[in-house]
């Protein structure tokens, strides 16, 4: 036992050398025991300059009150993440998300331990997307004709099966109210193109859109963001308007609601209760004119259940209740979805591809779609990565190699076609012309959907005015009834 004790504390230093976080050991008196390499590169020291020295001489910025250590040396308790700014010596502004340890012998402390993420460079971007959002604002508040900035449309999405129709459906009467509307689906089903194509619907057309990924952002710097700061507030605030500003008269979409920490959903509550917003630090209020669109990758039941997401804000957020169906469950959508995405990536390949060959829509059609309708668009981006110049056809070979492999080692099954189209279809009956089928009739209903009217027509399939000419004439198909 002792032998191994030593060949631990032998190398132990050399090992908190080589780790990727800063490592940063006090005694009871805030003197600095130990300081690894990571540590002193974050702050711009050289260990030699910080090993017997007391934290507040490092750091002249901290006090008792702002210094993680400090605190925990004060509480014998353990701070899970928390990030923290603060100026080093030299005047550098660092920012790292902290967890900090009380080291305890024989019941009582003794020193403090932490360990340090620099996300310096994060928060620099950060800042750096928050003040173009308030220069826009700003430009916004100048001049109140100018457009929002949501791109898509409902014309932009694509799908005839009936539960995507029903999504569509309910989307489209939602677009006529400013009430809140929270959109589940997997991942990769399109929700944010929901969003953007309710608020593009609505009154609020001409005035912001501005998303924000709830995961994406540390819940210490999230609240900044959502709200507001104040300068002064805490180190390195300045005056900043918050998303709730920056999208006033617009919507604002907070994706990923689910990992939006618990005090900034009560926080979050009481904005839409009350109508009103206060930046981080200030004095006064203004109201929020804000419609919220949130949207989950997960069942809000299970969000409850594991106590993630606030019941009080759900009740709140989904007045209306939009879901969005996987691409497992409407794969007759798959066949003018990949013509949509096969229209979409001509120009930018400079490509001519006309089709899909039969074996490789089987591949499609067979397969799980775990990633839904982006991860479907990321195919046929692969494929004609692999496609060559003069080639016309999608084929098997250019699919993905989870696509074309089976790692399970049995073929993919075969799937029929969707009953809406052809209910009589015999198992002899070839693949290439039930797709043939399915796509003559969603071109027939769409021209029926806008009266004969090619160039809607053509927009509402995602297919150039000429494309739909060509298909006209490939099926047969009269251009007017």
């Amino acid at each position: 036992m002792s032998e191994n004790s030593g060949y631990v504390s032998k190398y132990s230093e050399h090992i908190l050398n080589i780790v990727d976080v800063g490592v940063h050991l006090i005694n009871q008196e805030g003197i600095t025991m130990f300081y690894n390499d990571k540590m002193a590169e974050m702050d711009g020291f050289q260990r030699e300059q910080v090993l017997g020295k007391n934290i507040f001489h490092l750091y002249p910025s901290l006090t008792h009150e702002t210094s993680t250590l400090a605190t925990v040396l004060q509480t014998g308790q353990e701070l899970p993440e928390h990030i923290q700014t603060y100026f080093n010596l030299t005047g550098k502004r660092i920012t790292t998300i902290n967890r900090t340890y009380p080291l305890l012998e024989d019941g009582r402390v003794v020193g403090a331990l932490e360990v340090a993420k620099d996300i310096t460079n994060i928060v620099q971007l950060h800042d750096q997307v928050l003040d173009l959002r308030h220069q826009l604002y700003q430009v916004h508040q100048k001049d109140k004709k100018i457009r929002g900035t949501a791109r898509y449309e409902f014309s932009d999405l694509i799908g005839n099966s009936p539960a995507f129709l029903n999504a569509l459906s309910l989307a489209k009467k939602t677009s006529r109210t400013s009430s809140p509307v929270m959109i589940c689906g997997p991942t990769g089903t399109g929700k944010e193109l929901f969003a953007q194509s309710i608020h593009n619907a609505g009154i609020r057309r001409n005035r912001p859109f501005i998303a924000q990924n709830c995961a994406a952002v540390p819940g210490d710097l999230l609240e900044g963001i959502m709200f507001g700061t104040t300068r002064g507030a805490f180190t390195g605030a300045i005056d900043r308007a918050g998303l709730f500003e920056q999208a006033s008269g617009g919507t604002l979409f907070l994706d990923e609601l689910n990992s939006l920490d618990l005090y900034l959903q009560a926080k979050l509550l009481r904005v839409l209760q009350d109508g009103m917003i206060r930046r981080i630090g200030g004095t006064s209020e203004q109201q929020a004119d804000v419609r919220v669109i949130t949207a989950m990758n997960m069942e809000p039941k299970e969000a409850l259940e594991k106590g993630i997401l606030r019941h009080d804000l759900f009740f709140r957020l989904s007045v209306i209740h939009l879901y969005l169906p996987p691409l497992q469950l409407r794969k007759e959508d798959i066949p003018i979805l990949a013509l949509h995405f096969i229209e979409k990536f001509n120009p930018l390949f400079g490509l001519k591809i006309t089709g899909i060959a039969p074996s490789a829509m089987e591949r499609l059609m067979a397969y799980t779609w775990p990633g839904n309708v982006r991860e479907l668009s990321h195919a046929i981006e692969s494929a004609f990565n692999l496609a060559e110049l003069e080639e016309e056809t999608i084929e098997e070979h250019h699919l993905p190699a989870n696509l074309r492999e089976n790692l399970w080692g049995s073929p993919p099954a075969r799937v029929t076609a969707p009953r809406r189209y052809d209910p009589a279809v015999s198992s002899a009956e070839r693949l290439s012309d039930r797709i043939k089928d399915m796509e003559r009739q969603a071109i027939i209903d769409a021209l029926q959907t806008h009266h004969y009217n090619i160039s809607l027509t053509a927009h509402a399939l995602g297919m150039k005015r000429q494309a739909l000419q060509y298909k006209l004439t490939r099926y047969g198909i009269a251009k007017k009834p």
